[in-house]
């Protein structure tokens, strides 16, 4: 199964999801990590603010963050390979990386109406 790296900006707490006023895109993408775990595929996220180590162990991080800054964060790494920089990934972005599998929502089928004539109304009509 893939493993994805997430390399985050400096955020108020692991996931972002925290403080008076979180970012929708953050909660989002929380949840599509949470997911994507379930699915069995192994997902890191590092924090530019409490774990700088883990963007210099990967070359092409260092490089991303020399070239644009802070802009290039969020950045994911899917595989050893760098998939998107600047923003967070789709849940099926992630799942297309990834080969995870899923789910779209089915609606439930529609009673077959009954053949009758009746439609409830007197002889006299409605």
């Amino acid at each position: 199964m893939s493993t994805v790296h997430v390399y985050d900006p400096a955020l108020c707490c692991p996931t972002g999801v925290c403080g008076p006023s979180v970012d929708p895109a953050l909660t989002q993408f929380s949840a599509d990590v949470e997911w994507l775990g379930q699915t069995g595929v192994e997902v890191a996220r590092f924090g530019l603010a409490t774990e700088p180590g883990e963007f210099a162990k990967h070359s092409e991080i260092t490089t991303l963050m020399q070239e644009k800054g802070d802009d290039a964060l969020p950045a994911v790494v899917v595989d050893g390979t760098l998939r998107c920089s600047g923003r967070y990934p789709t849940r099926l972005e992630l799942a297309d990386w990834t080969g995870a599998q899923t789910e779209r929502p089915s609606l439930p089928l529609a009673a077959e109406p009954e053949d009758n004539d009746d439609c409830g109304c007197g002889p006299e009509g409605c």
